[in-house]
């Protein structure tokens, strides 16, 4: 096995590189994030096999996507708990695993909508677990100086995945298909889930506190005892309301991009090339802190990324032109990564060790109930408003929300960014 302590004290992607036990664990989060995404094609692939009243397949479609997404919004404060509790080992290989005999159910059980939305609810419950155990390693495994790049690796493997996953999951599958029958789809899907919880059993990850034995579990206590924890730390506290904001644009934006593409001169069906724009942004911007992060230290990142998003916002409402407003989605994922990544760092380093797993778990729980409130609301006030006053409405709400979130708590923050 690879040892759980990192190589000598350098900075920057190097000292990653030569950090094997998060490189594998690395490695697996990518295979496993992109097998998500290919996943959720296959699975919306899937519903032609499966028999529709008439005039019901959009509304299969739909139950199946809401199937996929209510775990992250049930399981993710629960899913912390049991991270705290359980060596986050075991839990990596075991929701990769679970994963993949779930894959293999879907070829074996008869084909009944039911139990596809069944298979679906478990697939995502699996990933609620895997996400905060990834996050709570992170610290276990790379030293204080290397978070920022540790996190800045795994927002562009986030963000890379998000853009390749979907856009390489049908072309994959149809390969697949033609290679190996009707039933190789499904099975390829869950080989990649299998390589990689195989993969983390090559980690060593040295915890306090957790032994192999069995460890007693107290749901509502634990819960209540994270909630503690949370309105007693200023610093996480602060970084998640930062996080929130920023979840909480991105899913409107999402909603935005069919007019925003249709106002640049652009399909409203190609609204993908506005958020892949962003996306790389994101990629580009946590890669340059996650390379030379420490050389931002006791910069004010987050307040010249919420400044900046809010500019952009501003802009947008006068833009008609495809180049310029690609451009404009860049700049915002560019200014996103300014948010996420030294936030992201502050909950690593503000965070006790037997605390970590249920912060994380509330922060899935918190960014996916934003993602959720953003994609009801953005629609039906572009439909009474009209898209320039949204626009100017969320670009001044996000210069607030950064101009205050810096004051109330900006000098505490830039002492552990």
């Amino acid at each position: 096995m690879f040892p759980a302590e990192p190589p000598a004290r350098t900075s920057g992607f190097y000292a990653l590189l030569k950090n094997r036990p998060f490189m594998v664990m690395w490695f697996g989060q990518l295979l496993s994030q992109v097998s998500d995404k290919v996943c959720f094609v296959l699975l919306i692939s899937l519903l032609d096999y499966y028999q529709s009243p008439p005039a019901l397949e959009n509304s299969m479609r739909s139950a199946l996507m809401v199937a996929f997404t209510l775990p992250a919004i049930f399981f993710g404060s629960a899913a912390g708990i049991f991270v705290d509790r359980v060596p986050k080992k075991q839990l990596l290989i075991g929701a990769d695993l679970v994963r993949a005999v779930l894959m293999l159910l879907i070829l074996l059980l008869p084909k009944q909508f039911v139990l596809l939305l069944v298979i679906t609810f478990l697939l995502s419950s699996m990933a609620q677990f895997s996400a905060p155990a990834e996050q709570a390693a992170i610290p276990l495994l790379v030293r204080p100086e290397n978070l920022m790049s540790a996190n800045a690796l795994f927002t562009t493997t986030m963000m890379g995945s998000l853009i390749v996953g979907f856009a390489i999951g049908e072309p994959i599958l149809f390969l697949v298909k033609t290679w190996g029958g009707e039933n190789s789809q499904a099975i390829f899907v869950s080989l990649c889930y299998l390589v990689a919880g195989l993969s983390s059993i090559f980690i060593e990850i040295k915890e306090k506190n957790i032994s192999n034995s069995t460890v007693a579990i107290h749901p509502w206590h634990d819960f209540r005892e994270g909630l503690r924890y949370l309105w007693k730390n200023r610093r996480v506290r602060n970084a998640m309301v930062q996080l929130t904001i920023l979840y909480s644009v991105f899913a409107a934006l999402t909603v935005l991009a069919f007019n925003l593409a249709q106002r640049i001169g652009l399909k409203p069906t190609q609204f993908g090339f506005l958020l892949a724009a962003a996306g790389i942004g994101v990629v580009f911007g946590a890669g340059v802190l996650g390379h030379w992060g420490d050389r931002f230290h006791h910069k004010p990142l987050p307040l010249v990324g919420f400044v900046s998003m809010a500019l952009v916002l501003a802009v947008f409402t006068f833009t008609k032109h495809m180049w310029v407003g690609l451009g404009l989605s860049g700049l915002l994922g560019l200014a996103a990564s300014l948010i996420g990544v030294p936030m992201q760092t502050v909950i690593h380093t503000s965070t006790e060790e037997t605390m970590r797993g249920k912060v994380f778990g509330f922060q899935n729980n918190v960014v996916n109930i934003a993602l959720s409130v953003p994609l009801a609301i953005a629609g039906p006030l572009t439909d009474r408003l009209g898209l320039t006053t949204v626009l100017v409405g969320m670009s001044l709400v996000v210069a607030v929300a950064g101009i205050w979130t810096w004051r109330n708590t900006g000098k505490v923050l830039q002492d552990v960014i």
